[in-house]
C-alpha cells in the first residue's frame, strides 16, 4: 500500500517518512518532499513516475490525476474494481498545503499570493478525509507519532473521523483565508471568523454556563501568548478581566499599574517605580482591589511582589519577574501568576453576539485627539499631565463614565451608570477632598451644565471631556463661572 506525501511544513517529515516505511507502506511523494527524503536516502518514487504522466504548467499540475484519486477515493468495498483498473490503494495521504496566509502577511504581490493557491493539496485532503474508512488524512506534523502508532494497532473508526474533521477543518481555514483576501474589505459580504480551540474552561461567567477558550486564526494577542507561571487555569471572567487590565496597562510609556474588577479599572497610577505605581494604584480604592486583577507595564521585583502579596488578588499581569519575586508569589498558591510577552497594540475587530447575529467593528484603540481649550482659563501644566492621564483611563471604563485624577493617579471611578450625573457623582464622593484642584474626565459629552456645577462644588481644576453637544455653551459658562479649565477632544469612547 501506498503512502503519498506532499508538504509544505516539512517538520518530522522525514521521521514519519522512515516510521511508514517499518510499516509495510511504499512512499510517493512530490517536488520538495520528494527531495526531502531522498537526500535522507530514503526510497521513495516521484509522484509523475506513478501516474505516468509528467508535471505540467510550471507544477501546477501533479496530482489532479485518477491514479491518484481513484487510489484515494475507493471504498473498501470498491477494492476488486480499483485492482482491475489496475490501480493501487493509497492508505496513507500526509498534505499541508502552501503558505497562502504566511505569503500574504509578508507583503507579497497578487500575482505572487495567487501562486501560493493550494489546488491539489486540497482536493487530496478532502479526498482522504471523505474516504476515511480506508484512507488516513494527515495534516498536521504534530499528529504524526499518532498516526505511527495507530497503523500500528489498526486505526480506530473514532481516531480516523478525528483525522477527517481536522483534514476538513484545515481546507475550510485555508479557503477562508483566501476568500478574506480577495474580498479585500474590512467588512466584506461573507465574513469568516475561523477560532481554533485553545481549551476548554472550567464554566463560563456562572458555573452553570459551560464555556472555552479560542484563538482567532491569523491574529495574535498578547494574553494568547501569556505564560501562566503559577495558580489555577485561568477562568472565563479572568480572561476577560486580565484582558481589561492588559490593554489599559499599554496605554503608558511610563511605570504604570492598573487594577480592575469586573472589567472596569477601579485603580489606576503611575510612579517612577513600579512599586510606587502599585502602591498608589492600591491606595486609589483599597476596597475593590481585593480579589481583583493587578496589571504592571514593569519587571516586578522581590519588593513590588511583596507589597502586593499583602493583598487577595485573583491575577497579577507582568513582562516579568525577579526570582526573588517568584518565591514571594508561590506563596500565594491560588494567585494565577501571567507573564505577557507584549503590550497591547494596534488594531483589530471588535465583535459582539446578539441572537442571531454578529455585530462588528473597529475595536477602540486609536485616539485622534487635537485637544482644544474651550474656557477662559487654559490647564496648567500639571493638570495638562492629569487631563492626559484621566483621558487614557476613562476610555476603558464602561459608560457612563467619569473618572477623577490627580499626580498621576486616579481618585474616583463612576462606572456604567444610566446617567452622566450619577457616574460623576459617584467619582466624586469616591475622590471626597482629593477632588479638591484634580481633574476629571468623561467618555462622552455633558448634555447640560448639571456635571460641571457638580465638579465646581467638590473643587475640580480642570475637565477633558469629547464637546459636541447643543448646550456645550452652558457648559463652558458654568467651568467659566468657577475658573475651571476646560478641554475638548472631538472624540468619544462609549464603551457599551
Amino acid at each position: 500500500m501506498w503512502a503519498l506525501l506532499s508538504v509544505s511544513d516539512k517538520r518530522g517529515i522525514v521521521d514519519f517518512a522512515r516510521g511508514l516505511l517499518d510499516l509495510g507502506f511504499r512512499l510517493l511523494a512530490t517536488g520538495g518532499t520528494y527531495r526531502a527524503l531522498r537526500e535522507a536516502s530514503l526510497p521513495v518514487t516521484y509522484i509523475s513516475d506513478f501516474t505516468g504522466f509528467p508535471e505540467i504548467l510550471e507544477g501546477r499540475v501533479k496530482t489532479l490525476h485518477p491514479k491518484v484519486h481513484a487510489a484515494l477515493l475507493a471504498r473498501p468495498d470498491q477494492e476488486e474494481e480499483l485492482r482491475a483498473l489496475g490501480l493501487e490503494r493509497i492508505g496513507v495521504v500526509a498534505v499541508n498545503l502552501y503558505p497562502f496566509r504566511e505569503a500574504v502577511a509578508r507583503g507579497a504581490s497578487y500575482e505572487e499570493a495567487l501562486e501560493q493557491v493550494d489546488i491539489g493539496g486540497p482536493a487530496m485532503l478532502r479526498a482522504a478525509a471523505k474516504n476515511h474508512l480506508a484512507v488516513l488524512p494527515v495534516c498536521d506534523p504534530e499528529d504524526y507519532p499518532r498516526v505511527l502508532e495507530a497503523l500500528r494497532e489498526g486505526p480506530s473508526p473514532e481516531f480516523r473521523r478525528a483525522l477527517a474533521r481536522k483534514a476538513f477543518a484545515h481546507t475550510a481555514t485555508y479557503d477562508a483565508a483566501i476568500a478574506e483576501w480577495l474580498s479585500g474589505e474590512k467588512f466584506p459580504e461573507d465574513k469568516f471568523l475561523v477560532l481554533r480551540r485553545v481549551s476548554p474552561l472550567r464554566y463560563g461567567e456562572n458555573p452553570h454556563q459551560e464555556a472555552a477558550l479560542y484563538r482567532v486564526a491569523g491574529e495574535e494577542g498578547p494574553l494568547l501568548a501569556a505564560r501562566v507561571l503559577q495558580g489555577k487555569a485561568m477562568s472565563f471572567n479572568n480572561y476577560l478581566d486580565a484582558e481589561a487590565a492588559w490593554n489599559l496597562v499599554s496605554e503608558f510609556a511610563e511605570p504604570a499599574c492598573v487594577a480592575v474588577k469586573h472589567q472596569n479599572p477601579c485603580g489606576v497610577a503611575l510612579g517612577e517605580t513600579p512599586l510606587e505605581a502599585y502602591r498608589r494604584a492600591y491606595q486609589a480604592d483599597p476596597v475593590s482591589i481585593f480579589g481583583g486583577i493587578v496589571a504592571l507595564n514593569r519587571y516586578v521585583d522581590e519588593e513590588t511582589a511583596s507589597a502586593m502579596a499583602e493583598v487577595f488578588l485573583e491575577v497579577v499581569l507582568a513582562p516579568g519577574y525577579s526570582e526573588e519575586a517568584l518565591r514571594v508569589f508561590a506563596r500565594k498558591k491560588n494567585l494565577r501568576l501571567l507573564e505577557v510577552p507584549a503590550l497591547a497594540q494596534g488594531p483589530y475587530l471588535d465583535v459582539r453576539r446578539i441572537r442571531g447575529g454578529v455585530l462588528l467593528q473597529d475595536a477602540d484603540t486609536l485616539d485622534p485627539i487635537a485637544p482644544q481649550v474651550v474656557t477662559k482659563r487654559a490647564p496648567t501644566e500639571a493638570e495638562w499631565r492629569d487631563l492626559l492621564f484621566a483621558w487614557k483611563v476613562v476610555k476603558h471604563v464602561r459608560s457612563n463614565a467619569i473618572v477623577v485624577a490627580k499626580g498621576g493617579m486616579t481618585l474616583g471611578i463612576g462606572v456604567g451608570q444610566t446617567n452622566r450625573y450619577a457616574a460623576a457623582k459617584h467619582a466624586l464622593e469616591t475622590a471626597k477632598e482629593g477632588a479638591r484642584g484634580a481633574v476629571l474626565a468623561s467618555d462622552a459629552f455633558f448634555p447640560f451644565d448639571d456635571v460641571v456645577r457638580l465638579a465646581a462644588d467638590f473643587g475640580i481644576a480642570a475637565i477633558i471631556q469629547p464637546g459636541g453637544s447643543v448646550r456645550d455653551q452652558d457648559s463652558i459658562q458654568a467651568a467659566d463661572e468657577a475658573g475651571m479649565a476646560m478641554v475638548f477632544t472631538g472624540v468619544r469612547h462609549f464603551r457599551h
